[in-house]
């Protein structure tokens, strides 16, 4: 049977009442009965009913994560660093895939408030309307993760994605090429709207002409990578090189340029994003924009913490450095 705080206080012979002051670390009592209320939970096994503490303290010690695909490298490595600082403060971690579907985000999001999480960290493509209206209608601290709102509504940790768009063209520009493609995932979604507008300014500066047969959007997978750079690669006006919004998209343009019997960097060079563990795993080795996704996280929760236990904060909207990492599929 399953052994209660009743239990414990009567084998210990004190309050029930002593024993909860016991198990949440309330410094008011005795170091001979907490000696002995802690060596009787030890004997009996005794495991704090971690609801019941919730309903006395109003608080959970657990926090919503809502991704949009944990089998997916970025929010994989994003949310590991949400979890080893969920853990430095003993906050547990309910986990949702929301699989990029606005329902699913609304249902999801409401799923955290009814199991009373103290805060939530959020993951998608775009804030919209419905989603500034639900984490108003709370009192629990929300914040986003990778995930850009354009008004700063809501507390955030990113990085400057049109700066890191306009660096990664720029750096194919500085290269000496002159037809640079493009190849996006969801259009709509705000980062990658930012990482094209960077695109744009580094072509525009240059005084290059905006091809818009180069320009690739909704790309979503690795397979269509490949089938959209042997699209490109069928034109007359081949391009030299191409910038993509994430480094699955660059290793299906690598595969793709392959397949077709190009080589990368000589014929094709190309540029991801976010120089996940992918990058290295491919050949030739990736240049990519190192966007530091465990730290995203990291901090994510960081300033979670101190929303929930209402600390000081003195930037609710964190850009964290970028920066190019060179390797081998550009020259």
């Amino acid at each position: 049977m399953t052994v209660t705080i009743y239990d414990v206080a009567r084998e210990a012979n004190v309050s029930m009442a002593t024993v909860s002051r016991v198990v949440n670390g309330n410094p008011n009592v005795k170091p001979s009965t907490r000696t002995k209320v802690l060596e009787t939970i030890e004997r009996l096994g005794y495991r704090p009913n971690a609801v019941a503490r919730g309903l006395a303290s109003k608080k959970t010690t657990t926090v919503g994560a809502i991704i949009p695909d944990v089998s997916n490298i970025f929010f994989s490595e994003l949310a590991r660093g949400i979890e080893d600082i969920a853990t430095m403060y003993k906050y547990n971690i309910i986990l949702n895939n929301s699989d990029q579907n606005r329902e699913r985000e609304l249902q999801l999001i409401d799923t955290m408030y009814e199991k009373q999480v103290d805060g939530i960290l959020f993951m998608s493509d775009n804030i919209s309307k419905e989603h500034i209206e639900q984490f108003k209608g709370e009192s629990v601290p929300v914040v986003l993760a990778a995930t850009y709102d354009e008004k700063n509504r809501v507390p955030s940790v990113n990085i400057n994605y049109e700066a890191a768009g306009y660096e990664a063209t720029k750096y194919l520009i500085d290269q000496g090429n002159e037809r640079i493609a493009f190849i996006s995932g969801d259009k709509e979604a705000v980062i990658n709207q930012l990482k094209y507008q960077g695109y744009i300014r580094a072509l525009k500066e240059s005084f290059l002409p905006i091809n818009d047969d180069y320009i690739l959007n909704n790309q979503y997978t690795h397979d269509d990578a490949v089938q959209s750079i042997q699209q490109l690669l069928e034109m007359t006006d081949k391009p030299t090189a191409v910038f993509t919004t994430s480094d699955e998209l660059a290793l299906g343009a690598i595969h793709g340029t392959q397949d077709k019997g190009y080589k990368v960097p000589e014929d094709l060079e190309v540029f991801g994003f976010n120089n996940t563990r992918l990058a290295t795993m491919v050949r030739p080795a990736l240049t990519t924009i190192d966007q530091p996704t465990y730290d995203i996280g990291a901090v994510a929760m960081r300033l979670l913490t101190k929303l929930m236990n209402k600390e000081e904060v003195e930037e609710s909207n964190v850009i964290l450095p970028h920066r190019i990492v060179e390797r081998n599929s550009t020259k």
